[in-house]
């Protein structure tokens, strides 16, 4: 690190930033291509992942176009990931401070909260709860005396059992959180061996079960719905996959910022997403159609099928690889992500261990096993908050790439020196104003019944309206004085 460099972060200290929100140096910047590769590996294979694939079929779409879909969407996925990430990958700086060079310092608060608190917290409860059943699977394959304990006895909806499954993979989560990225790159190379083996294992097993890739590749549900047609289906499973990435998406930086340059982490974030979700596709088509084909029932998680095992060997190895892979998702997507928000939002007070204390605390307090009993209002949420952040996203590459030319102004940036041209009083109001309204345009199919089939293209029509808007913004007043000052 230079005496130039050193001098700069001592001034962002004493600004009363913690050591976690800081630009990285170059030589704590360390991850490499391979880093990169295998980072999302455990994302891509996770129970919601499968259980989404399963609720496709359902769709009346073709097996076949499944698998395009899911491929397709994999290029805009690792596209997002890469674009969003290139301002950590330049200057070191986690998605707190790359949202607040987009929407200024108090204008980063509604935006950042969204999505590293409220979206984050309520993921990281779910996720939790979701791999905690299947450790009460695993268990009770173990010893089955355990589903009983307790009696009829609840806590706020959920049994003993139930319980205690819970709080154990809770733990497992907050002490991988707690690692942060540096433990999280030697999980994830301990994990993706595992899923090549389990879901390798399971796709050869489905194909010899359901009668071959032909026969899979006809299947069918007996219950489809035929609303729309295969064209628009197609497009609308590209967006839910796409929805699914918001969080991470918008969030990118957080692990970018350790890259030791942009060619890396772009090469490896793109070579991986696209690998692993095509063998994904592969496997959750195959495994799915081919155990409903077998069983006789329609099947859409996978979970229903490790339980109809009688090998506990075989069991045990496939629920142990599910929970993996779960705190895998659950780290990369939630846990980290909230950490750094909470520290960024109270940087005096919170660090980042603390932030993820916080959230882990909050992710227990909010009860997900309630939020579980009532399906429609959990979507509903969800896809009121990826309605919101697809539009941070494009107000944030179009503020990065077309406005600021990949150009930032650390000192501006920590320090807020000088009244710059977009910030007044710290925010961003061409942002927070493009915001609102992609925001609204994200939910045109909800608001206008003759639009409703739009509603399935929320996400895609939040984040490019966003980016359409802010860009239309920029060029019609970027001859102003104060966007003048900003860019220059």
């Amino acid at each position: 690190m230079s005496i130039e460099q050193d001098k700069q972060l001592q001034r962002f200290k004493e600004r009363g930033y913690q050591a976690d929100l800081l630009p990285k140096t170059k030589k704590q910047q360390t991850w490499g291509t391979f880093n990169y590769f295998t980072l999302w590996m455990g994302s891509v294979h996770n129970v919601p992942n499968y259980v989404a694939v399963g609720g496709f079929f359902f769709l009346g779409i073709a097996p076949q176009y499944i698998l395009l879909a899911i491929f397709f969407s994999s290029i805009m996925i690792a596209g997002i990931m890469i674009l969003n990430g290139k301002a950590g990958s330049r200057y070191g700086i986690p998605f707190a401070m790359s949202l607040r060079a987009s929407y200024g310092e108090k204008g980063a608060l509604l935006p950042g909260i969204l999505r590293g608190c409220i979206a984050a917290i309520m993921w990281y409860g779910l996720q939790t709860y979701t791999g905690s059943l299947a450790l009460l699977i695993l268990i009770g394959k173990i010893w089955p005396a355990f589903l009983h304990i307790g009696g009829n006895f609840q806590f706020l909806g959920i049994s003993l059992p139930g319980l205690i499954a819970f709080i154990i993979f809770w733990v497992l989560n907050l002490l991988i959180g707690l690692g942060g990225g540096s433990i999280l790159t030697k999980f994830t190379a301990l994990l993706n061996p595992l899923i090549y083996i389990l879901f390798g294992g399971m796709t050869i097993w489905a194909l010899s079960i359901g009668g071959g890739l032909r026969a899979i590749l006809m299947y069918l549900p007996q219950q489809i719905s035929n609303e729309h047609s295969s064209l628009i289906v197609f497009f609308m499973i590209v967006n839910a996959n796409l929805a699914v990435w918001a969080a991470p998406g918008v969030s990118a930086s957080d692990f970018t910022q350790h890259a030791k340059n942009f060619k890396s982490q772009a090469l490896g974030q793109f070579t991986g997403l696209v690998l692993s979700y095509s063998l994904f596709a592969f496997s959750s088509v195959t495994i799915l159609a081919g155990a409903s084909i077998h069983y006789g029932v329609d099947t859409w998680n996978i979970l229903d099928i490790v339980t109809k095992w009688d090998h506990l060997a075989a069991t045990a190895f496939a629920t142990l690889v599910l929970l993996l892979t779960t705190i895998s998702t659950n780290a990369t997507g939630n846990i980290i992500p909230a950490g750094y928000q909470l520290a960024a939002t109270f940087p005096k007070k919170i660090s980042y261990k603390q932030g993820v204390l916080i959230a882990s605390v909050l992710s227990f307090l909010i009860c997900p096993w309630k939020l579980m009993e009532n399906q429609v209002s959990i979507y509903t949420f969800l896809e009121i908050i990826g309605g919101i952040l697809g539009p941070v996203l494009g107000v944030m590459l179009a503020h990065y790439f077309v406005a600021m030319k990949q150009t930032l102004s650390l000192d501006k940036l920590y320090l807020a020196k000088g009244k710059t041209g977009y910030y007044k009083n710290g925010v961003n109001w061409f942002a927070l104003a493009v915001t609102l309204v992609a925001t609204l345009l994200s939910f045109i199919g909800k608001l206008i019944p003759s639009l409703a089939v739009l509603s399935g293209f929320s996400w895609m029509i939040g984040s490019f309206s966003a980016f359409i808007l802010y860009c239309l913004v920029f060029l019609l007043f970027k001859s102003s004085s104060t966007l003048k000052e900003e860019t220059k």
